[in-house]
């Protein structure tokens, strides 16, 4: 048991991304949906799908490479966690790379990108970077 799901949502795409595998397995839950969601629509991930394997679910995430097989997701890092939270306003929500990543914020509307919330005029817990 971790404790702290997310991070390890993330560090195991991490590691499939340096070990160039073309799908990794995440124990499922509804915020690592979203995330998995947010990854797919902003073109960083091929597909996901939720799959069940007896009592328990998994999304099984397809990693995207361009060209040459260099990977999509140069790097994936957590920004708030259970120690440690980290919460911004509207106004607060930086930037990655100057606009070329993104980040994922969990709003009272939902989970979303920060460019999304930004547009909402909404902050919350900022979660991870991608770029």
């Amino acid at each position: 048991m971790t404790s702290d799901p997310i991070a390890d949502m993330l560090t195991r795409v991490r590691n499939a991304i340096r070990a160039r595998h073309p799908k990794v397995d995440v124990p499922a839950s509804k915020l690592k949906t979203e995330i998995a969601r947010i990854l797919k629509e902003e073109g960083y991930i091929q597909n996901f799908k939720v799959a069940e394997e007896g009592p328990k679910k998994t999304i099984k995430i397809y990693l995207k490479y361009s060209t040459g097989n260099a990977p999509v997701i140069s790097n994936i890092e957590r920004i708030s966690r259970p120690g440690c939270r980290v919460y911004v306003g509207q106004q607060d929500i930086p930037r990655v790379l100057g606009g070329l990543g993104i980040n994922i914020l969990t709003t009272p509307r939902g989970v979303m990108t920060g460019r999304d919330a930004h547009k909402e005029k909404i902050g919350g817990e900022l979660l991870c970077r991608v770029w």
